[in-house]
């Protein structure tokens, strides 16, 4: 009776079934603990990976040690190199080229050798060179001597085929000079234009505008023009400090756009375009100081592509190349005729054909002359100011 009084409850009864608590989802990490039994994890060392020997530490510290001590000399000729190329070069006057053509010239060159950048730059080639030239010289000893075993042979060859490359070698070495030169030459052609330009540019200007109510813009552009050049210097020189050298030619927000800007030169030009359209001129007077900026524009082009384009990286490899082979063989050509004399004729001819191929890269890098240039940009500057000053000084 109790039964027919509730189906409900005896339908929900009867269809339950119980389940087990170890059918739990897979995922659970409930089952897994149940299912194991509780274990004790041993600590050991063997869990742990084994520790390196002391013996392949020690190996290490000697290969990194060995390793800094190669790249010592490099790295201290590289610095030595790169501080060279920042330095500013001072154009010649008359007493520079009495110095310049003096008999002593000679003598005073040579006590020099040691500060020059492009002989301190050799010196890792030139003692690897050197070096070898001693193992190879020191080798060919001890085989005479019969200090190693009969098997080893002396390391000698036949002279010829030195013989029939020595001109190739040469012909490369002056192909690269003359190809060097030709990119400084275009590039003293192109800032001498720039500064030529940028004179004639602020010349007109200053003769003019006459206007007295637009002396404060046409103290403005003139301040735009003599900022270019330096702003193209810092463009075209690696590491150079364009907000230094700025500070005194542009106002604060000013320098502000142009350091924020991607291309400071074009920056430059644009203050140079929106203030001549600002500046109350006739139409033609104004078309003729718009054609002034061309030049900018063209010593832009010409000083990028001399940056961005070097001479033919494969030409360059080439050479390079073909005197380390040369160089590392020279020792095994000459031990037959000169035996432990190898050794300074190697780094005769190790210093002399690398310091030609050191010379060929210092041209093929024009802002080497660009610094030069630099200090002429200096006097245009001044220059430029002192016109100014005395004009407006008059004209009051």
């Amino acid at each position: 009776m109790a039964q027919s009084s509730n189906p409900s409850k005896l339908s929900l009864s009867s269809n339950f079934t119980p389940k087990p608590l170890l059918k739990l989802h897979p995922n659970s990490s409930l089952p897994t603990k149940l299912k194991r039994p509780p274990t004790f994890k041993i600590l050991s060392s063997l869990s742990l990976p084994p520790p390196p020997p002391p013996n392949s530490k020690v190996t290490s510290n000697k290969t990194l040690n060995l390793v800094s001590l190669l790249r010592a000399i490099p790295d201290w000729a590289d610095r030595i190199q790169e501080r060279g190329m920042k330095q500013n070069r001072a154009l010649y006057n008359h007493e520079k080229w009495v110095d310049h053509r003096s008999s002593w010239r000679h003598l005073r060159h040579l006590l020099s050798s040691l500060q020059s950048r492009v002989i301190l730059s050799l010196v890792p080639p030139v003692l690897a060179f050197t070096s070898v030239a001693v193992v190879i010289a020191g080798y060919n000893t001890a085989v005479d001597l019969h200090w190693l075993p009969g098997f080893f042979p002396v390391l000698r060859a036949s002279s010829l085929p030195y013989q029939l490359t020595a001109p190739a070698l040469a012909l490369l070495l002056v192909f690269r000079t003359e190809a060097s030169y030709s990119r400084y030459e275009e590039g003293r052609k192109a800032w001498t234009k720039v500064i030529a330009g940028t004179n004639d540019f602020a010349s007109q200007v200053i003769a003019g505008v006459d206007n007295s109510s637009d002396e404060s813009i046409k103290s403005a552009l003139l301040h735009y023009i003599m900022a270019f050049p330096v702003a193209l210097k810092c463009h075209v020189m690696y590491d150079s400090d364009i907000g230094r050298d700025l500070q005194n030619l542009l106002e604060v927000d000013d320098l502000a756009v142009v350091l924020n800007s991607k291309h400071r030169p074009r920056c430059i030009i644009e203050f140079i375009s929106q203030t001549l359209k600002v500046l109350n001129l006739e139409e033609s007077k104004r078309t003729m100081l718009e054609s002034k900026i061309s030049c900018f524009h063209e010593g832009i082009g010409i000083c990028e592509q001399l940056m961005g384009i070097p001479i033919p990286l494969s030409y360059t490899r080439l050479t390079s190349r073909f005197l380390v082979l040369w160089h590392l063989t020279l020792p095994i050509i000459l031990w037959n005729d000169c035996h432990w004399v190898v050794v300074p004729a190697t780094f005769i001819s190790a210093a002399s054909l690398f310091c030609i191929e050191e010379v060929c890269i210092s041209f093929g890098v024009i802002s080497v002359h660009r610094s030069m240039f630099f200090s002429l940009v200096l006097k245009f500057i001044s220059c430029c100011r002192l016109v100014f000053l005395l004009r407006s000084h008059f004209q009051c």
